[in-house]
């Protein structure tokens, strides 16, 4: 089976988390993001160049739980796509836009300290998804027990 693999964006929320509701009534969240971008000097060092700000939407639960998880300040992962627009201005002018639609969104991991809870835990792989017997890991254990029990 063929790897599903997605666009993806990282970030920082520039805006407070507006959540509303469309005609259907889903949810639509939209945030203002920012990129901060970098460009590599010759001596290996790094220096920080324009920040760009886009638009960001998600939709229905993942709306709700972002909208709910998120704040001003956060720095986040979003997997979706780019969806291009005609956008009227306040002039009447109609213009191309564009906004990232996150189906995944979330905390980014290697820029945000927090603790998980849970209410219970499931193991991660059982043995059988691992593609390992129980009888056959049960034997093993057991031969590998005996030496140390001097049998």
């Amino acid at each position: 089976m063929a790897l599903h693999t997605q666009e993806s964006l990282s970030g920082f929320i520039a805006s407070d988390p507006q959540l509303t509701y469309t005609e259907r009534g889903d949810a639509r969240l939209y945030v203002k993001i920012g990129q901060e971008h970098y460009r590599r000097e010759e001596d290996g060092s790094f220096t920080q160049t324009e920040t760009t700000f886009h638009d960001l939407v998600a939709f229905k639960k993942t709306a709700e739980r972002a909208h709910d998880r998120l704040a001003k300040g956060d720095k986040f992962v979003a997997e979706g796509y780019v969806r291009e627009y005609d956008h009227t201005t306040p002039d009447g002018e109609v213009v191309k836009a564009e906004e990232f639609v996150a189906k995944k969104l979330g905390h980014d991991l290697a820029r945000t300290r927090y603790e998980v809870k849970r209410t219970r835990r499931q193991p991660a792989v059982t043995r059988e998804a691992a593609g390992q017997s129980v009888d056959a890991e049960a034997r093993r254990e057991a031969r590998n027990a005996a030496p140390a029990l001097g049998l």
